[in-house]
């Protein structure tokens, strides 16, 4: 029983996708997926609970651990330019049963992602509703608890239905809607900045660590949730026209606005609210009502609800095509690797993954998904780490013309251990959940996936 053969580096030549996007494409696609709930939700809360002003700390200290994984990602990606992102590269370098468990870290990622932004979403557009004076019954308003008298939340639903039909079209047309709302995204971004600079108060940023540097370490293992899509590029390797260079363009390039972008509005942030009352669902919006600009709140509150949409479409974009990816290798049914005639798009895994996000958004709060959604990122991150050391081993150094990682092994090295403190951050019963996701994924590997694979198929 060989748990550990091994893919060709070798990229594949072959591709049933339309090779259509480019390096703006990627980054759009980067931003999309990164910027949403980390600015318009998780600052508020994690300024209130964890760091204070110094949450721009917690900020930088998730943007190192980001950054060193997109220089893992980048050079994966340029010297070997395949669909699957993470579960591709693993693939190669360590085996299938590495592979696998970095698959099934992903689907869970994204999965759980994509619920909890789209849960998220649903609050807004509840709290719009609200404001027009409509009103959803109560048992549809939220996830499932009977103690309080909800049992689904229709709205976080209903928005995946569209997000799924949308992302089963090309890949060209899905990421069109994608790219308006990121130029919205930045346009309100710069609304707050803009407007809010002139209300900073610099007492606001004392004491500047509230809770110490230990405050700050636990800001980051919340706020790295913030960060989480920008390996939603890499998934798109079998649709770019030159993914040697475009690819890490689009993953360096989205990381940096997005840090850049944090950093200036979560001070703006802290310096015009006390961080002592920032614990609300909507502090970018409620900076702006707590002094005196309502009109300028709402319009941030409406651009929030519409970009939102973009982190959703580039998440559920990326689940679908892992999920081919990985069932092309045998390890899921072989149903979900199926191209539709007119699209060319995988529709029977966008389809499974729009259906099994919508049971998660439904039934499940965001608390809960966000933490998840950390440590099973955090998890795979590590094997990238330890993937590039091992890549460098097999095949050198890269050529000329592809991304070139730093100070080989000791950056990932430093990815690595960087992950492991931010996981053990985490609370005992997000632990427990995330050991039952591994005996799970190691189940459908061991009584399916090994068995189905195609490389078992080669070997008889």
């Amino acid at each position: 029983m060989d748990l550990f053969r091994k893919k060709s580096l070798k990229p594949s030549v072959l591709s049933g996708m339309k090779k259509e996007l480019k390096t703006k494409d990627l980054i759009f696609l980067g931003i999309g997926a990164i910027i949403g709930t980390g600015i318009f939700v998780i600052t508020g809360e994690a300024a209130e609970a964890y760091a204070g002003p110094a949450l721009t700390l917690s900020f930088l200290l998730a943007a190192v651990v980001v950054v060193l994984a997109g220089f893992c990602f980048a050079e994966f990606a340029s010297r070997v330019p395949v669909l699957g992102g993470a579960y591709a590269y693993m693939y190669a370098v360590f085996g299938e049963l590495i592979a696998w468990l970095t698959g099934w870290f992903l689907i869970c990622e994204f999965m759980l992602a994509v619920s909890a932004v789209a849960s998220g979403w649903s609050g807004y557009f509840q709290g719009f509703l609200k404001a027009m004076g409509i009103e959803i019954p109560h048992a549809l308003t939220a996830a499932y608890n009977p103690a309080k008298g909800t049992y689904i939340d229709i709205v976080a639903v209903i928005v995946l239905l569209f997000v799924t039909y949308w992302v089963s079209l090309e890949a060209k047309t899905a990421l069109r809607l994608n790219n308006w709302m990121v130029y919205v995204k930045f346009a309100i971004i710069i609304l707050f900045i803009v407007v809010g600079v002139f209300f900073v108060k610099p007492g606001n940023w004392t004491p500047f660590m509230p809770y110490g540097f230990s405050g700050v370490v636990d800001g980051a293992a919340l706020v790295f949730f913030a960060f989480l899509g920008f390996d939603a590029v890499a998934m798109a390797a079998e649709e770019v026209k030159n993914p040697q260079k475009d690819i890490p363009r689009g993953i360096i390039g989205s990381i940096g606005i997005a840090t850049v972008l944090y950093i200036v509005v979560t001070l703006i942030l802290t310096g015009i609210v006390p961080s002592s009352q920032l614990g609300v669902k909507d502090p970018v919006a409620f900076a702006m009502r707590f002094v005196g600009h309502d009109m300028v709140g709402s319009i941030i509150s409406v651009g929030a609800i519409l970009t939102l949409l973009t982190v959703t479409i580039s998440m559920m974009y990326s689940l679908a095509r892992l999920l081919y990816a990985i069932s092309k290798d045998g390890l899921l049914p072989k149903a979900m690797s199926k191209l539709d005639e007119k699209h060319r798009t995988p529709k029977n895994a966008t389809y499974v993954a729009g259906v099994v996000a919508m049971f998660f958004a439904g039934m499940f709060p965001m608390g809960i998904l966000a933490e998840l959604t950390n440590i099973v990122a955090l998890s795979y991150l590590m094997f990238m780490g330890l993937g590039i050391i091992k890549l460098r081993k097999m095949a050198g150094k890269p050529k000329a013309g592809e991304f070139k990682m730093p100070l080989v092994p000791v950056l990932p090295l430093v990815l690595v251990a960087a992950c492991v403190v931010l996981m053990l951050r985490f609370q005992a019963m997000t632990w427990i959940v995330f050991m039952i996701f591994i005996i799970i994924g190691l189940g459908i590997y061991i009584f399916y996936g090994y068995k189905n694979s195609a490389l078992n198929q080669t070997e008889k």
